[in-house]
């Protein structure tokens, strides 16, 4: 990796000279202005500016320098983290905030995700599970009830081994959509003893809802999401991977560092709207945010849940406002989807004929290039003789 720096201290420069230096990832260090390094055009894969001061312009400076070079990730190093100033620097186009004087228990961790992620741009990932992650455009979109039904829709052709994380981390209720059993382990549980990450203590960490569909719950007491790392999202969803065929992430509608590294990890991002102008201003809205992020448009999936053909907001009304397409829509039939949240059965288990479970088994089928045998009429088979 080639890496500049922009900084303004020389003691800065040295400490961060000596933590690169042996790093087997880096190839090359320099050191650049703001004007510099945009009159060069001369790319590194990495850029740390060192203690960015907003009264100079210096956020602007750096997004500006997204813009011009989206490939490049950014790390800033800072005294202040205040979630306000995360926000700016997320929507600035930086992917680390990290804190300051530079420290190798930081930065190092900071590079080697930056290089994975550099890997996973140049080459597929072969024989590894597919992570699908589904996020709320605004709260009450329906996002829970998709992810969960959807992974109880991809497993249950027999074929696929899928897994359900819930990473909704205050107010995580995944596993109440698919079944009335109380969790006996939870995210905060495992990573409590992430030191014993294996198959096995990930499996037993999980609700069985079918043999091949198991959910990791979201943390019972909203007190213990602060012990959920992003450290622990790799190493979690990284064993995953290598588990399940479908790894499915119920991420929580906030941006912060832990969700952010979720979606980093997502093959396929579905932000979950509806038709309505509140919705579709939040959409907006999280798309800017994925733009910042730099996550490629063909990584973004747009889906219109409770959609009715017949409302004020047409589906070429969305695509004209967002500038992309809907990639999928899920029909509006509440009295199914209601008895299934309400009972805790999935509603492709509850109510077969409802066009909420058509449109999911659909769904998962082209995702999955399987499905569940196809359940002809008399008529239909009658017309397949002739």
């Amino acid at each position: 990796m080639r890496i500049t720096v922009i900084s303004n201290h020389a003691a800065t420069l040295a400490d961060l000279e000596r933590l690169l230096r042996h790093h087997p990832r880096v190839d090359d260090v320099d050191v650049a202005t703001f004007d510099q390094l945009a009159g060069s055009r001369q790319w590194p894969d990495i850029l740390i500016v060192d203690r960015p001061d907003q009264d100079r312009g210096e956020l602007a400076a750096i997004e500006k320098l997204a813009n011009l070079a989206p490939a490049m990730a950014i790390i800033v190093l800072c005294h202040q983290q205040s979630p306000q100033f995360l926000l700016q620097a997320m929507r600035a186009g930086v992917r680390e905030v990290l804190p300051f004087p530079p420290v190798s228990a930081s930065l190092l961790p900071a590079l080697e995700r930056l290089a994975s992620k550099f890997e996973q741009r140049s080459s597929a990932v072969s024989g590894e599970g597919k992570v699908l992650a589904f996020i709320s455009c605004k709260g009450g979109s329906g996002a829970t009830f998709i992810a969960s039904n959807l992974g109880y829709a991809l497993a249950a052709s027999g074929k696929l081994r899928v897994a359900l994380i819930d990473l909704n981390l205050h107010f995580g209720d995944a596993s109440l959509f698919v079944s009335e059993s109380k969790p006996l382990a939870t995210l905060s549980d495992l990573t409590r003893d992430i030191h014993r990450l294996d198959p096995s203590f990930l499996a037993s960490s999980m609700l069985n809802i079918l043999p091949n569909y198991s959910v990791l719950a979201a943390p019972e007491d909203p007190a213990h999401a602060s012990e959920v790392l992003p450290e622990h999202i790799d190493a979690i969803i990284k064993l995953a991977r290598r588990q399940y065929d479908f790894i499915v992430l119920d991420v929580g509608r906030n941006l912060d560092a832990v969700s952010v590294r979720t979606l980093d990890h997502a093959d396929m991002i579905f932000p979950i709207l509806q038709t309505t102008l509140p919705y579709i201003r939040d959409g907006k809205r999280l798309l800017g945010m994925f733009r910042s992020l730099e996550y490629d448009k063909d990584k973004v999936h747009l889906i219109v849940n409770r959609h009715d053909k017949g409302g004020e907001i047409r589906l070429q009304d969305l695509e004209a406002a967002y500038g992309t397409t809907i990639y999928r829509t899920v029909p509006n039939h509440y009295a199914s989807a209601a008895a299934s949240v309400n009972q805790g059965v999935p509603i492709l288990k509850l109510d077969q004929a409802s066009p909420i479970t058509r449109s999911l088994r659909e769904f998962a089928t082209v995702l999955s290039g399987h499905g569940e045998p196809e359940h002809k009429s008399w008529l239909q088979r009658l017309r397949q003789r002739h």
